[in-house]
């Protein structure tokens, strides 16, 4: 009997059914004659608590991903995995992703490191293949992938001259960003990503000046984005929608905490400004009350946190069916940045990938050993080499250590 429940799983199963037996035709001829040695972490310096994954084989080629964990926290859940990995084909992707994912003793399965180890056996496959990881996830919609970065250089959205100035020094960056997001915290007067008490009506005429003077600085030829980390209650959320709506922001980012409930409901009744959400949610099963009920206008999976390619391109197909758009969340490294490009194009309902490129220092472009990222227009060329297509600056790497971490161990 074909009922809606059924018809809904089709649905979900079909697109990803088709990538999958389109990775298979391209891997058939190649399946068993290479083996993983060896799977371990990396962290370095200022890629937001993330690690970097390295997955070794016995034909010499390697690849890399990125887990959202720090390298301790990796480098304990790999252990627990390494059972499942060591000897087998890096090609049965999916195999290994729902061995890992269904993990349940002694520990429940650790999403975030479980996607770094599937963003590199994606990345080692493409090696193996001769063919990039856009090709294997069924091909490009588009050969770059639209971006937004952040408000780095500001120093003051509640001072005119300051938003003045950064206006002017964002006009000069070679990548031409059009799009940024400004961190709510500052305004407010709250710690990153700490709950705040109720919002009062001072703070709210703060946030209703500080992000209308942004907008008065780069008039409406740059998007402006207003950042949140979770840090509000429902009244506040609405309050905070309600003061920025005349500045017409691009969308609002996690107004609320991150699991479901029907305080997005209220928001989403309150407000017809977009809002967007997800950089810490796992898996489908997180996402998909937000799209049954429509609550956000766009999700925000990230790579390393949600699922990896595997797991994310399931979010993205059960997006599809509402004809939600995508967002990626990237505050990584070049590796996640590559990952990004690469799923951003292979995806029909992508909508832009926030970017840690164009920094001062260009500290992420360093990563690369050559044929750095190339941005232009707020664009980022999806890279054409195999797997990821990055030639990783192991000098870098090791010059870039946190303190007292060991070399890839």
């Amino acid at each position: 009997m074909l009922t809606r429940r059924n018809l809904l799983r089709s649905a979900l199963a079909a697109p990803a059914n088709l990538f999958l037996a389109n990775f298979r035709s391209l891997a058939e001829q190649s399946l068993k004659r290479v083996k993983i040695t060896d799977v371990t972490a990396l962290q370095i310096k200022n890629i937001a608590g993330n690690s970097l994954i390295r997955i070794k084989t016995d034909s010499g080629l390697i690849g890399y991903g990125e887990a959202g964990a720090n390298g301790p926290m990796a480098r304990a859940r790999i252990d627990t995995m390494k059972p499942l990995l060591i000897d087998q084909d890096p090609l049965e992707i999916e195999v290994h992703f729902e061995n890992m994912s269904s993990l349940m003793h002694p520990y429940v399965a650790h999403i975030p490191t479980i996607s770094g180890i599937d963003i590199a056996l994606w990345d080692l496959a493409g090696k193996i293949l001769g063919v990039p990881v856009s090709t294997l996830l069924g091909g490009r919609f588009r050969d770059n992938i639209l971006m937004y970065s952040h408000g780095v250089l500001l120093k003051n959205a509640l001072d005119p001259a300051s938003c003045r100035d950064w206006a002017q020094a964002i006009r000069q960056l070679p990548e031409g960003f059009n799009a940024f997001k400004i961190d709510i915290h500052p305004i407010i007067g709250v710690p990153a990503a700490r709950f705040a008490d109720t919002l009062d009506s001072a703070q709210l005429r703060n946030v209703h000046r500080a992000y209308n003077n942004l907008r008065e600085a780069v008039g409406d030829e740059v998007d402006i984005a207003v950042h949140c980390h979770n840090e509000l209650d429902t009244p506040s959320a609405i309050g905070v929608a309600k003061a920025v709506e005349t500045m017409n922001p691009l969308f609002i980012e996690d107004i609320l905490n991150p699991p479901f409930s029907q305080g997005w409901m209220a928001v989403r009744r309150a407000t017809r400004l977009p809002l967007l959400t997800g950089e810490k949610l796992e898996l489908v099963g997180q996402f998909r009350p937000f799209l049954d009920n429509q609550a956000v206008d766009y999700v925000h999976p990230d790579l390393s946190f949600a699922g990896g390619f595997t797991g994310t391109k399931k979010i993205a197909d059960y997006a599809a069916l509402t004809r939600t758009p995508v967002a990626l969340h990237n505050v990584g490294s070049l590796v996640l940045t590559y990952a990004n490009a690469h799923f951003g194009a292979s995806i029909k309902n992508f909508y832009r990938s926030e970017s840690a490129l164009g920094r001062p220092n260009r500290y992420i472009e360093q990563m690369a050993a050559s044929d750095r990222p190339v941005v232009k227009d707020s664009r980022l060329m999806v890279p054409t080499g195999p797997g990821l297509g990055l030639n990783i600056n192991e000098e870098f790497l090791r010059e870039s250590l946190v303190e007292n971490e060991p070399y890839w161990n």
